[in-house]
């Protein structure tokens, strides 16, 4: 009988990884390991195995199940803020245009213009579709007569993992899904 599992290249069976309270490590991007990585860490008694995969790796004495979720033994804090990038931005604005709500054409926008003193922070840059951007060009939203839908603000780690359950991954194996919630409902 086939059996997808029986005969996935080890490359393709990565571990999510999660903190000893049996939470992910992050959700964007996914706390995943390479299994030669988890393997290693389970050998050092870093890690607990959760759930296996049906793929098995070989050595000439012995024969080990290829871990699917491992937990870290000690528990590492996370950063309370994430770092300013261009993704971050996008999920903490949950993927839409804040002027319009579009989830197309997506950049970053100055709401304070660069050339009126305006800096690259989380509180002056949002996320907006190329039609919104062009539209403001170089003005506030007010020069521009455009509404912010939310103003824009530094979020915590926590924000951006809340948001990035809305935005699950395209694969998830079945042995991760009790460990990551992705059925959480978000406000538009």
């Amino acid at each position: 009988m086939y059996h997808p599992e029986l005969i996935r290249h080890p490359d393709s069976c990565p571990a999510l990884v999660l903190n000893a309270d049996y939470t992910p490590l992050s959700y964007y991007p996914l706390s995943l390991w390479p299994w030669q990585t988890a393997v290693k860490a389970m050998f050092l008694e870093r890690v607990d195995i959760v759930a296996h995969y049906d793929r098995e790796v070989h050595s000439p004495s012995l024969a080990l199940k290829l871990p699917s979720v491992i937990a870290l033994r000690e528990y590492v804090r996370p950063n309370e803020y994430p770092a300013f990038t261009r993704f971050n931005l996008f999920l903490r604005d949950k993927f839409r245009c804040v002027y319009c709500g579009s989830g197309r054409e997506l950049t970053f926008d100055h709401v304070i213009p660069r050339a009126h003193g305006g800096r690259t922070t989380w509180e002056n840059v949002a996320t907006a579709c190329a039609p919104c951007n062009l539209r403001k060009g170089g003005r506030t939203p007010a020069e521009a007569h455009m509404q912010l839908y939310r103003e824009p603000e530094r979020p915590t780690t926590w924000d951006l993992q809340v948001h990035g359950r809305a935005f699950p991954p395209n694969y998830l194996h079945d042995s991760w899904r009790d460990y990551l919630y992705w059925d959480v409902e978000l406000e538009p």
